[in-house]
């Protein structure tokens, strides 16, 4: 059985629409390629027709591996969240105590992670350090730099 795996509103959308690209465009794509190298002659030296029959088995298990990621989808309903601490899709400010720097992270499920957007995995270390802290409370957390510490500077949904 796949584990829980919760999930705002524009990250199961997000989901969802990958699923059905991969099954429709996806699969038509992938189908023209292998008719495409099937067309060039005898299949059992034809390395393009090889590689396009493992790109369809690739793509095959990818949109398997997704259903199943949203058969154990939770909408989460952030108008219910605890803001008095850190949980599964806050938005937490950060204070690193070493050099003063502020930063802003939204704890997300692994598939919607983007440190770009500001959206950190509920699974990575400086998550995983967090959760369940209040404001001013201060996180050790272990990175591959080292140890720092994080303060909590507010928590909102």
């Amino acid at each position: 059985m796949a584990e829980v795996t919760y999930y705002t509103e524009e990250g199961l959308a997000k989901l969802k629409e990958e699923v059905q690209y991969l099954k429709t465009e996806g699969r038509l794509k992938i189908a023209n390629a292998i008719a495409e190298a099937r067309d060039k002659g005898d299949l059992s030296e034809n390395a393009e027709y090889d590689a396009a029959k493992e790109a369809q088995g690739l793509h095959e298990a990818k949109i398997a591996k997704l259903e199943e990621v949203l058969s154990s989808a939770r909408l989460i309903d952030e108008s219910t969240l605890d803001t008095s601490k850190v949980l599964a899709l806050s938005i937490v400010k950060l204070k690193n105590k070493k050099n003063g720097a502020e930063m802003t992270y939204q704890l997300v499920s692994e598939t919607e992670a983007d440190l770009k957007s500001g959206k950190i995995s509920v699974k990575s270390p400086i998550a995983q350090g967090l959760l369940g802290l209040s404001v001013g409370d201060v996180a050790k957390v272990s990175v591959p730099a080292g140890e720092i510490e994080l303060e909590v500077l507010d928590i909102s949904r």
